[in-house]
């Protein structure tokens, strides 16, 4: 299975775009069909009998796969946001595929205010593949690590129902084995890499916080993720906090809207007078769960605002939509507090920005977020789906362009050391803290690295970082 998918999308739905919903498109993709026919037409016969063995052969030149690489750049000059950026010497054929393609836009997004190009997400994948994984599947161990310091490498998540997850394996348990490395350090980045995210079996030894051992054998299976891996009461100070750690706004549509209800059911019942939400490893996904989940978080008093505004290049301003907010539940927060870190992106991070009108939003973490205030959905062409980045999003302020990411007021270490809801886990604490006395705590692990190991942690986190998905998908724009 294509890589890229096979570890990072996991959508609720066969998305794919109707183009009666967009005559343009349309157009365009009976005009390349038109171009096709001419060009087949067009192009020299061989001289079966010149004995020339260079000559044209128009099924080569006008092979299918040259045609998809034709169309996914023309899709791109139309609906890509910086469409007109993309200069006219850029040659789709010299590229290997419509992923290729998509990277290779990449550069000539640049927008005002910044020096360099801002699209670090335009991409595209087979449809087959997008297929796979679109009710939420997945097939590998459902186990993501990072290192803490030099050879010191830790669970940093484990998805639900993975095989992992049925192991018993948590969040925290530091590496003393993976098959038969011993010394795991970072030097041995791109081994663990293949070891955990890319092998069809593995064996493994643990040591959990407690001191205790484990050596777990885990075989890849295919799963169905749940992104909510933790809802939980606390009580800090004289305060009820009501904590969710939500893990991606991809899934089971179906299945996450119930989570929602069922949490913020119990967090009404319970009195919860904070709400934490943990969104630090949430690379994003559909924003239509972000929109359901603001509308639960929402005050009373921003029912039938505006919620987000998301707007296409000027080919497309008629499909530019404003989005109210239609409030959920009974919960009428005054703030709201979001732990965050470089892996926050996308979807996650507009669901930050369209609250911060209407909430007192308080953000701690390791680092920024991210920084992706835009959008894309699949375009079909050929067995391909291309996704240039299509639209841009604001919140009823016009607040938008956070392509630096949101800072964290208050800077923490991602204490992997810990499990989820752990109490002295640094950075919940940290909000803990701040809740009942009103200071941010600072919770570190007693640690202390070098440059030279801060930077070579640093390198080998960002290796095993770049098998997450960072990305908004939408809905095609309708008539």
């Amino acid at each position: 299975m294509f890589s890229f998918l096979k570890l990072l999308i996991r959508a609720p739905e066969k998305v794919s775009i109707p183009m009666k919903t967009l005559p343009a498109l349309k157009g365009l993709a009976l005009g390349l069909i038109v171009m096709a026919a001419a060009c087949k037409k067009e192009a020299p016969a061989s001289n079966n009998n010149s004995g020339n063995n260079n000559t044209t052969d128009s099924t080569l030149v006008n092979s299918p796969a040259n045609l998809v690489k034709d169309s996914a750049l023309l899709y791109a000059r139309d609906i890509y946001l910086w469409y007109n950026q993309i200069p006219a010497s850029f040659k789709p054929r010299t590229y290997a595929d419509p992923d290729a393609i998509m990277k290779g836009i990449r550069p000539f997004s640049i927008e005002p205010g910044f020096t360099s190009a801002v699209d670090r997400w335009s991409f595209a994948a087979k449809q087959k593949d997008w297929d796979n994984v679109s009710a939420g599947i997945q097939q590998d161990f459902g186990m993501y690590v990072f290192f803490m310091q030099e050879g010191d490498l830790r669970v940093r998540f484990v998805e639900k129902n993975s095989p992992a997850d049925k192991a018993g394996i948590r969040r925290g348990w530091k590496f003393t084995r993976i098959n038969s490395l011993s010394n795991i350090t970072t030097s041995s980045a791109n081994a663990i890499v293949q070891a955990v995210y890319y092998s069809s079996t593995g064996s493994f030894g643990f040591q959990k916080p407690d001191g205790s051992t484990a050596d777990v054998t885990l075989n890849a299976a295919t799963y169905t993720s749940d992104p909510v891996l933790l809802d939980s009461v606390y009580t800090a100070g004289s305060k009820k906090v009501g904590y969710m750690v939500f893990n991606s706004f991809l899934g089971d549509t179906t299945s996450i809207y119930s989570s929602f209800t069922r949490i913020f059911n119990k967090f009404a019942s319970n009195g919860v007078n904070d709400v934490v939400v943990d969104l630090r490893y949430n690379g994003g996904g559909y924003v239509s769960v972000q929109q359901k989940l603001a509308n639960w978080l929402a005050p009373q008093a921003a029912n039938g605002k505006v919620l987000m505004r998301q707007t296409f290049n000027d080919r497309y301003s008629r499909y530019n939509e404003t989005t109210n907010f239609q409030k959920l539940g009974s919960l009428n927060l005054d703030r709201i507090f979001f732990i965050v870190s470089s892996s926050t992106a996308s979807a996650s991070e507009m669901l930050i920005n369209n609250l911060r009108p209407h909430l007192n939003v308080r953000i701690v973490g390791p680092s920024a977020s991210f920084g992706k205030p835009v959008g894309y959905f699949p375009i079909p062409v050929g067995d391909w789906y291309v996704f240039p980045v299509s639209l841009r999003s604001v919140n009823s302020n016009g607040e938008g362009n956070y392509f630096n990411g949101f800072a964290p007021e208050k800077t923490t270490m991602d204490g992997i050391d810990k499990d989820w809801g752990d109490r002295t886990e640094a950075s919940f604490a940290s909000v803990l803290s701040f809740i009942s006395t009103g200071t941010f705590g600072m919770i570190r692990p007693n640690i202390t690295l070098s440059t030279a190991e801060n930077m070579a942690v640093g390198r080998s986190n960002q290796l095993l970082e770049g098998h997450t998905f960072k990305g908004a998908i939408v809905r095609p724009p309708r008539q």
